[in-house]
């Protein structure tokens, strides 16, 4: 962590108190927070959470012990720093693939697919084990896609598997209108320009087997069945049940009430491991911002800064959500904006941050106003210190999502997941091009050795000095003034939750 005081951003002194929001200047009495946050203290949150996942079944998962004693924890370390946190229960559906699916064709000749490899089940998907006729959807479909409509099931046969192109609509409407339509079990095949089979989510839980082949596969079956039949068999081995995960928040005890800044990073994994850049690294790094942003000066922190540690994000982003649906409007009114730190570690990394002035055309919903200005902080901070950034799509596939769909201007931090490194930005950031930025992501490799230390270092640093940027002043992204938003418009649901497509 570098020692030396937070550069000015763009000329403007601390004393001044309409200061643009950004990295500011600590005078020799005005501790910087992106100093007090330590390397070595975030790590040591990380070995920790490390543990938990070690002693309990190798995963920090919502609804499963490693996320009950990481809850816990978190509570635990916020009491020991002064805070009187609240822990937000809230229940959810809980979903487990018990055993490995399988998918085959048994007539008019048998052929196996391998799971992970030509299919995979989606997020919700029922348990059964069904053998039956396969009848393809609307196959020639375009524009609003096979399987969206209820129509496009007219003279379907009733307890044959439904053979959908992925496409025009959520998952759960294809699901839906299949159902509806007497389907025993349905398959969601791949899109051509896509790679590998659909990894979706249905977004809630189904009775009957829903799978995602590639479009190799799936384009096959779809020409047998045309030319002449096919008979699948598809069985499924899932459990579902209600569930409870939890949010953990806490408030600076100053600050203004009325202009707070929420700060957020999930506190779930996935159950394939234990998550330590996903969601390990944000976790840690907000933890001890949380237990260091208390040695800060009264000057420095006018604003009330929010620490909140999102329950199942992983299943949805519904801790996040569950928090904005339930927050009543006055207060609501009163968050200034949203900082998201979600995989800061990664140890391929980019130092990517949101799109808030949506200038990469990714956005899902039009970044409210003042997310731009949350977008310059982060880059300003890292051209102070010399160092490169990036963009990434703002695109509601974090928990910011929740705060943007009801008008809250968010930004934040993200190291890259699954996506693949290019030849240039291996060249400013180092590492392997052709390569995914995590290679471990969503995998039990996820562990407390899968972090870059020295872009990580560099991402904590960021996190820090834009929170304590904007503990001091939100001028550029709402005027520093109260803001009166209308209720919440309906969830905007993102196109990607995590590793999960939703349509």
């Amino acid at each position: 962590m570098r020692r030396a005081a937070l550069a000015t951003l763009l000329g403007l002194s601390l004393a001044a108190t309409t200061l643009a929001a950004g990295p500011v200047l600590a005078a020799p009495n005005n501790p910087a927070l992106a100093d007090l946050v330590t390397l070595k203290n975030v790590r040591h949150h990380q070995n920790n959470l490390q543990k938990i996942s070690d002693a309990n079944g190798g995963n920090r998962a919502a609804g499963l012990p490693g996320n009950v004693i990481t809850v816990k924890y978190l509570a635990d370390q916020l009491k020991r720093a002064g805070y009187s946190p609240t822990v937000q229960q809230f229940e959810f559906d809980f979903w487990q693939e018990v055993s490995e699916p399988s998918f085959a064709q048994t007539a008019p000749e048998p052929k196996t697919f391998v799971p992970g490899t030509d299919f995979q089940s989606l997020q919700y998907s029922g348990a059964g084990d069904v053998t039956a006729a396969a009848s393809p959807v609307d196959p020639g479909a375009t524009g609003l896609g096979s399987g969206c409509e209820a129509d496009d099931f007219a003279g379907f046969p009733k307890g044959n598997i439904a053979l959908i192109q992925r496409g025009g609509c959520f998952f759960s409407v294809k699901s839906d209108n299949a159902i509806a339509a007497g389907a025993a079990a349905v398959v969601i095949y791949q899109l051509p320009d896509q790679p590998g089979p659909v990894a979706g989510t249905l977004g809630k839980p189904y009775g009957v087997p829903v799978v995602g082949p590639t479009n190799a596969v799936g384009k096959a079956l779809v020409q047998q069945a045309q030319n002449g039949g096919v008979t699948l068999k598809v069985k499924t081995d899932t459990f579902t049940q209600k569930r409870t995960a939890a949010n953990v928040i806490a408030d600076t005890e100053r600050g203004r009430a009325d202009n707070v800044v929420v700060v957020g990073a999930h506190n779930d994994s996935v159950a394939e491991g234990p998550g330590i850049n996903d969601n390990g690294s944000g976790t840690a790094a907000l933890l001890e911002m949380a237990k260091q942003i208390g040695k800060l000066k009264p000057k420095q922190l006018h604003n009330k800064v929010r620490f909140a540690f999102w329950g199942a994000e992983e299943e949805g982003l519904l801790g996040s959500q569950y928090y904005v649906d339930n927050l009543p409007e006055a207060e609501r009114n009163k968050i200034a904006l949203n900082l998201n730190f979600d995989m800061i570690g990664s140890p391929n990394f980019v130092r990517f941050v949101y799109d808030g002035d949506n200038s990469t055309g990714g956005s899902t919903v039009p970044p409210p106003a003042g997310s731009g200005a949350i977008e310059k902080a982060f880059h300003d901070h890292f051209a102070s210190k010399k160092l490169a950034s990036d963009q990434s799509p703002f695109n509601g596939r974090s928990d910011y999502n929740a705060f943007i769909t009801v008008g809250i201007p968010a930004g934040g931090l993200f190291t890259g997941a699954e996506g693949i490194k290019t030849a240039e930005q291996a060249k400013v950031y180092g590492g392997t091009a052709g390569k995914a930025y995590d290679p471990c992501y969503h995998s039990a490799c996820d562990t407390y050795g899968n972090v870059d230390l020295k872009g990580f270092d560099q991402m904590i640093d960021g996190a820090a000095a834009v929170t304590q940027a904007f503990a001091l002043s939100t001028l550029t992204v709402n005027g520093n003034e109260f803001v009166r938003r209308h209720a919440p418009a309906r969830r905007a649901l993102p196109d990607q939750i995590g590793h999960y497509a939703t349509r």
